[in-house]
């Protein structure tokens, strides 16, 4: 069997047994496996297994992972989101649309203390939901705002997607966070104004004001204080030189638990489903790497990877154009995909691709650019149909509203996301530009 079937049947594998509803993780390793073990042999394969996974979970770079899930479950059970809400709602009271803004806001602000999408949705849409409706907002633009800005969970450090990257890259994790700042702000302002503008072109969407909403009180300010604080507790150290990113989730985390103690919101119980969850998805994260790894070493046995960038070198494209078409795939991948699996799986297969073509820049700030473009791209896969993670998470907790109705109203927010990503594609600066004052 010639490399190219081989490589097809492993891809084919891993394809039917994610429609059969296998787990990513199992569909990818059981791939890897019968294509590494088709290469190989047995023993190989069985030492390869052996040694490769205590490899992967023995690094100390993905204690991080763990530690940033149980930061955004100490600020999800604690009561922080409430608070978020309310004084972001305070603020953008006066403007048409204004709850739906409030809520990109307190999106943002609990994506910086959260890293993971669909927490973000889930948990800014249990405090939002109910007042969008009570004040009158269509089930359409309800829904669509928390799924879009849900998104902003991965896009505003720390981000969970953007820590694998830099530990499957080997890049630095400080900067990439810098990076994402920038970019991250540009997403919340860019569905700021798309709510603003869709609320004027299409009716009855939203009221004229919310005149009923309380306007910003000290009480309101010092509610999200913590917030604030965990955030410059942890990127100002970062950035300081104080402590590494690791050693910042772990400050985090613990910042963010004594915040929720003083909530007074964090029973005994929501302290257990703290851990039990955190366990759970570091667990699914974790199997998941493993299934990537022997997938990838199956491919790359193959030598269809490298085959590969020497063909698309070969063409002599332009360079953006070949990473326009590998965000295009991303796109479409982002249909049958989550971004973990999405990453790990495509990762160690074009970014050697990339890194080969001259952007003009260092090959450091090509990867870190390169990663911020991916990073963008996941989030536009978790809100276009037919998956769109974060738009069925949001609508299973809105049971009175048609998915079709959601999957509308995300429209003008795929528009925002096609446009700022466009826009950091022709100026990689934008991504850059906080990077360079990190030493």
């Amino acid at each position: 069997m010639n490399a190219i079937t081989l490589t097809l049947l492993i891809f084919g594998i891993m394809l039917g047994l994610m429609a059969l509803r296998v787990p990513i993780s199992i569909a990818m390793f059981a791939a890897g496996g019968i294509g590494y073990v088709m290469q190989t042999g047995w023993a190989p394969f069985s030492s390869f297994i052996n040694t490769q996974a205590f490899a992967r979970f023995a690094s100390y770079d993905l204690s991080v992972i763990p530690l940033f899930i149980l930061m955004g479950h100490f600020a999800t059970q604690g009561g922080i989101s409430k608070a978020l809400f309310q004084f972001a709602a305070s603020i953008m009271r006066h403007f048409k649309g204004g709850l739906a803004m409030a809520s990109v806001l307190a999106s943002a602000a609990f994506g910086a203390i959260c890293g993971s999408s669909v927490a973000t949705a889930a948990t800014i849409t249990s405090v939002a939901l109910p007042e969008m409706k009570r004040h009158g907002y269509s089930g359409r633009l309800s829904t669509a705002t928390l799924a879009a800005g849900g998104t902003l969970g991965i896009l505003i450090p720390p981000s969970v997607p953007l820590v694998i990257y830099a530990i499957l890259t080997e890049q630095n994790i400080a900067k990439l966070f810098a990076a994402a700042m920038v970019p991250g702000l540009i997403a919340m302002l860019g569905y700021i104004t798309a709510i603003a503008i869709y609320v004027r072109l299409v009716p009855g969407q939203a009221p004229e004001v919310d005149t009923d909403s309380e306007g910003v009180t000290l009480r309101a300010a010092f509610a999200v204080m913590p917030i604030i604080i965990i955030f410059l507790l942890v990127f100002g150290g970062i950035y300081g030189g104080y402590f590494t990113p690791t050693e910042g989730a772990a400050v985090g985390a613990a910042a963010t638990f004594v915040a929720a103690l003083f909530k007074r919101e964090l029973t005994w119980s929501k302290l257990l489903r703290c851990f039990y969850a955190t366990a759970e998805s570091s667990a699914m994260i974790f199997l998941i790497f493993i299934g990537a790894d022997l997938m990838n070493s199956a491919l790359a046995l193959t030598q269809v990877p490298n085959q590969l960038a020497e063909v698309v070198g070969s063409w002599g494209l332009q360079p953006l154009m070949v990473v326009t078409a590998i965000l295009l795939f991303y796109v479409v991948l982002g249909a049958v995909m989550d971004e973990l699996s999405m990453l790990l799986l495509t990762i160690p297969i074009f970014f050697p691709m990339v890194m080969a073509l001259d952007f003009g820049m260092p090959k450091e700030s090509v990867a870190i650019w390169f990663g911020i473009m991916v990073l963008m791209t996941v989030g536009f896969g978790l809100l276009a149909p037919p998956v769109g993670l974060n738009v069925y998470v949001v609508n299973s907790m809105a049971k009175d509203v048609p998915i079709s109705e959601s999957y509308r109203g995300v429209v003008p927010f795929l528009i925002s996301d096609a446009l700022r990503t466009a826009l950091l594609l022709f100026f990689p600066g934008i991504s850059l530009w906080l990077v360079k004052y990190i030493s």
